[in-house]
């Protein structure tokens, strides 16, 4: 089994172009599989080996959208062993994929996004740093994976530019604000320049991902903000702020890398406010 997992995991990383992020997922998914059914040849696998390992996720209490993550993954190696061949019949078809609840992304309203991205310190390099990183996921709409991604040959501030490489390791431009590139140029003169990666950790290395969610989550202690905020809210309220303020739904779909404009539409549920007040000043009758 580990073979194949070793061939679908190139398949993936260099035809495909995964993320690191999702590779790592999918053959953490299908390694655990393989234990399940005791490295079982791919061949003598059935359908009904599958359903045995979803019940026994179910039994230890995964969360739905893990389960269909992990069946994600699944699918998507059947599908590869039947395209190479190796396989006649697709023993994940017969499969079926529970449905998922949509669930509204978390945001901040404009007041307490001000009161995040001003929170840290501008008197010493980290705090220079912890501004810069927050006026950046604001005025971009970045993910994290993309902001510890960047190098300083990526942001170009007299442009208002950075080049992003988001998922399916595809480049796209993002765009800086006047307070973001500010907070830049600021951490960047604070800091060493001989230093490839933009945002840094007090050894001089490139921050993780783990580590932003830590320096959000000190700056959402700190304004007393009450709300369930990760790093992925920071991206949900530039979506909805710019759709609340008049932006078209395909520039957002551009600006935040989403493939489909469908995955862009959830932010549309969001704007009720904007809706309310459309439909308050065009019904005769409001």
């Amino acid at each position: 089994m580990e073979r194949f997992i070793k061939k679908f995991s190139n398949y993936l990383d260099i035809e495909k172009n995964y993320s690191q992020h999702t590779l790592r997922n999918y053959k953490s998914d299908l390694r655990e599989l393989s234990v399940f059914l005791k490295g079982k040849d791919p061949k003598a696998i059935t359908h009904l080996d599958l359903r045995r390992f979803l019940a026994e996720l179910k039994q230890k209490n995964h969360a739905k959208r893990t389960i269909v993550r992990k069946l994600c993954a699944i699918r998507s190696f059947f599908r590869f062993l039947s395209k190479e061949k190796y396989l006649k019949n697709n023993p994940a078809d017969a499969i079926f994929t529970p449905k998922l609840d949509k669930r509204l992304p978390e945001f901040l309203d404009p007041v307490d996004i001000l009161k995040l991205v001003t929170a840290p310190p501008v008197d010493n390099v980290l705090g220079l740093r912890d501004r810069a990183i927050l006026e950046v996921l604001y005025s971009t709409g970045i993910r994290v994976s993309e902001l510890v991604g960047l190098n300083d040959e990526d942001v170009d501030i007299i442009s208002g530019t950075v080049k992003v490489r988001g998922k399916g390791k595809k480049e796209r431009i993002a765009l800086l604000g006047r307070e973001a590139q500010k907070a830049i140029r600021k951490y960047q003169e604070a800091r060493r320049p001989d230093l490839k990666g933009t945002f840094l950790n007090k050894n001089g290395t490139r921050l993780s991902d783990r580590s932003v969610r830590r320096i959000i989550d000190k700056y959402v202690r700190i304004c007393s903000i009450e709300q369930k905020i990760s790093p992925h809210s920071i991206r949900h309220s530039f979506a909805t702020h710019l759709l609340n303020n008049g932006a078209d739904l395909r520039s957002v779909q551009e600006l935040l890398g989403h493939k489909n404009l469908s995955t862009t539409q959830i932010y549309t549920h969001l704007g009720s406010q904007r809706i309310r007040d459309m439909y308050a000043k065009a019904h005769p009758r409001a």
